[in-house]
């Protein structure tokens, strides 16, 4: 059997970085070197503050960089010198074109391809570890076939990443599953044992599962269809249960209870963020189009346009709340990362309610953790988000969350960070606007209710009614759907 001894990862991001540090950590023997045309990255990768936060990731990384694990702008040599080859670079949602808005923009991968079969010479493996459309292997090899070379031979396998960020460390540790993907000829299988071999340095052979390499492509966007669908179904029931009464976390404890449903992804929030669940979603609503499968797109499409709806219910409640106004008001915003343990903002719901109440003229004072200034701010100008120097004259960049929360007429939680649940919120209370606003978009509060209430909190959250003498307000106009996939539009200036 062929022995996988030198491994290069095309692509330094919040794939390639996490999974190929804990390869090297587990396989001390192969040799593992992860390469990017980001010099910046690289940099940072091989300094002591890396270029994305994840729990764990730094001690990973720690532990073998510069022994089996190394971090290079130098591509073609990487190439040259593995066995195996992962391509792990972004594959964005079109924003041009035919499919913009839904179909993946493979350009970076059909880049990897010609790179990688200028600077092959004999025997290698070369994977799709991005999340890529179905039959994308099959364009990686045309790519290979149509530049063959005497004594080349490349073999291509699918094997998606399933970590979730802010877990990526121990889902990569003690994996659901690895699934691998390949050709069922004997050198396709040939190949994939190899890789199952490097894998089974410390994931038990049960929990490898191999298929044919289309098989692979399309579990990989199941799996991120349903999940995102889950949070869809909840996030509409949340919907339901402000208008009746009932608790959505309750309704959501009691269905979890059937095994046949389980309790995983039933978390009604603000909105699903990130940079696979909609892109991905996007991709199959694409894929059953092109197949002639308008019931399937159409079923899926809605998925989607649940995650904008909670958006922008959530945002028009704010709005709403406020005397049905925000202009010139202060507004705290804790949280811009997509989720908790994780600085990544791709796709984040934070974005979104951040547009929407810039629309109206409030005055944003966001906080985040783990989130750089600068990613925020280049988050916010974008132009389908922002035009002109509104970021500049909306938003400011808060350096803790009592600052953020001074003198505001409400607090907006868009991440669930821990640490927002153990605020001293006596003292935010004395420092705001009366009456005093808190619009819990993740539920991290909701021990604290009856404590908020006390100190003089009017309190909105998701799936659940709250305040009891709620301020009544007239119910203002529904706001516009937007999406970042979206060419920008020329919006009238507040």
């Amino acid at each position: 059997m062929f022995e996988i001894k030198k491994i290069c990862c095309i692509g330094a991001g919040y794939v390639g970085g996490p999974t190929c540090s804990v390869i090297a950590h587990m396989c001390p023997e192969i040799r593992v070197t992860v390469v990017d045309v980001n010099e910046s990255r690289i940099n940072a990768w091989n300094s002591p503050t890396l270029p994305i936060y994840e729990p764990g990731l730094k001690e990973v990384v720690e532990s073998c960089r510069g022994k089996n694990l190394f971090f290079s702008t130098n591509i073609d040599d990487a190439i040259k010198e593995a066995d195996l080859v992962f391509i792990s670079v972004n594959t964005p949602t079109k924003t041009y074109g035919m499919g913009k808005g839904r179909a993946a923009d493979l350009k970076y991968i059909e880049a990897c391809a010609r790179r990688i079969v200028q600077n092959s010479n004999g025997y290698k493996i070369v994977t799709e570890k991005s999340t890529v459309p179905v039959r994308a292997a099959e364009s990686i090899r045309r790519i290979f076939d149509a530049n063959t070379k005497p004594n080349l031979n490349l073999q291509v396998l699918s094997n998606p990443e399933f970590l979730a960020e802010g877990t990526a460390i121990k889902d990569l540790k003690n994996p659901d599953r690895v699934l691998i993907g390949g050709d069922e000829t004997p050198e396709g299988q040939r190949a994939v044992q190899a890789l199952c071999a490097v894998y089974e340095h410390w994931v038990p052979r049960e929990k490898i599962f191999t298929t044919n390499t289309w098989s692979s492509e399309l579990s990989k966007l199941a799996a991120n269809a349903f999940l995102a669908q889950r949070i869809s179904s909840i996030n509409s029931i949340s919907a339901l249960c402000e208008a009746t009464g009932a608790d959505v976390e309750e309704v959501a404890t009691a269905i979890g209870m059937d095994q046949r449903i389980g309790n995983k992804f039933l978390k009604a929030s603000v909105g699903f963020g990130g940079s696979c669940f909609q892109k991905d979603v996007l991709n199959l609503v694409y894929l059953c189009e092109a197949l002639n499968l308008p019931e399937v797109a159409r079923y899926w499409q809605q998925v989607i346009d649940m995650n904008d709806y909670q958006r922008r219910r959530f945002a028009s409640r704010i709005i709403d709340s406020l005397f049905n106004t925000v202009t010139d008001k202060k507004i705290a915003i804790l949280g811009f990362a997509f989720k908790k343990d994780t600085g990544d903002t791709r796709e984040s719901s934070s974005i979104y309610i951040s547009k929407y109440l810039m629309d109206e003229g409030a005055h944003l004072h966001i906080y985040d953790p783990k989130v750089p200034r600068e990613q925020i701010v280049v988050d916010l100008s974008h132009p389908g988000v922002s035009e002109d120097d509104q970021v500049s004259r909306l938003v400011t960049i808060s350096k803790d969350p009592y600052e953020a929360c001074d003198g505001a007429h409400a607090v907006v939680i868009c991440t669930e960070w821990d640490m927002f649940k153990e605020l001293d919120y006596e003292r935010i209370h004395k420092k705001m606007l009366k009456p005093a606003f808190i619009f819990d978009g993740r539920r991290v509060l909701d021990g604290l209710h009856n404590e908020l209430q006390t100190i003089g909190f009017q309190i909105e959250t998701i799936g659940k009614k709250v305040s009891s003498k709620r301020i009544p307000y007239a119910p203002s106009g529904e706001i516009p759907k937007f999406s970042l996939q979206d060419p920008p539009n020329k919006k009238p200036k507040v």
